[in-house]
């Protein structure tokens, strides 16, 4: 659970917190993949490119 106190009335501030912590742990991401119904095959095809991305990611950051 993600939580965030208010200091000084600030709320703005919060919000901003809140948001870059929400950001972090992936939940606007989740919001975006859950808000219309995925079909199997377009979830597979989509975890195989995240998987892609993530190996090329890898492999050229231990290249450098």
């Amino acid at each position: 659970m993600v939580m965030v106190t208010v200091r000084d009335n600030n709320v703005e501030q919060a919000l901003r917190v809140l948001k870059k912590k929400m950001q972090r742990e992936g939940i606007f991401r989740e919001m975006k993949l859950r808000k219309d119904f995925e079909k199997p095959c377009e979830k597979r095809k989509r975890e195989k490119a995240e998987s892609v991305r993530r190996a090329r990611k890898l492999k050229r950051k231990r290249r450098d």
